[in-house]
C-alpha cells in the first residue's frame, strides 16, 4: 500500500483562541492530503480532472480521532494511503504525527464522480479507472 508523506506547518490562523487547531482544519488537511496523494502518483488534480472527464472525488464520510493537541509553530507529517477501492468509492486514512507520535487519525469515503449525462447540474458516481489503481499499486 503506498502512503505519501507530506509536512505541514500549524499556523496561527489554524487555532482557536486556546491556541490549539481548530478541528474543522483538520478536515481541510485531510482535503488537501488526497489531492496530494494522486499527485505523488502522477495525477496532479487538474490534470486528473480533464484525462478522466470527472468532477472530482466527492467526500462522503469523514471523521477524525484526537490524541494530542497541534499548537501555532508544530510541524506535523501527514501520512495518507487509500485503504480501500470500491467500484466508485475509495476510503482514505490520514495520520498526523507530532514529533514522532500519532495526533490525530482521520478517515474519508470518497466518490468518483462525473457530470450526470441527463442533467449536467447534477453529479453521478463513475467508475474508478483500472489504470488510476494500478498506478497506487506500482508505487
Amino acid at each position: 500500500m503506498f502512503t505519501n508523506k507530506r509536512t505541514v506547518r500549524i499556523e496561527w490562523g489554524d487555532c482557536d483562541p486556546a491556541g490549539i487547531v481548530y478541528f474543522p482544519r483538520f478536515f481541510e488537511f485531510f482535503n488537501d492530503s488526497t489531492t496530494a496523494l494522486f499527485e505523488a502518483v502522477g495525477l496532479p488534480k487538474r490534470e486528473m480532472l480533464k484525462r478522466y472527464d470527472i468532477a472530482g472525488f466527492a467526500a462522503v464520510e469523514a471523521r477524525a480521532r484526537f490524541l494530542r493537541p497541534l499548537t501555532f509553530g508544530d510541524d506535523c507529517e501527514i501520512e495518507s494511503s487509500i485503504r480501500r477501492w470500491g467500484r466508485s468509492s475509495f476510503d482514505v486514512e490520514h495520520r498526523l504525527m507530532k514529533e514522532g507520535e500519532l495526533a490525530v487519525e482521520g478517515w474519508e469515503t470518497r466518490v468518483w464522480v462525473g457530470r450526470d449525462s441527463r442533467n449536467p447540474e447534477d453529479l453521478e458516481a463513475r467508475v474508478i479507472p483500472k489504470d488510476l489503481i494500478e498506478r497506487f499499486d506500482r508505487q
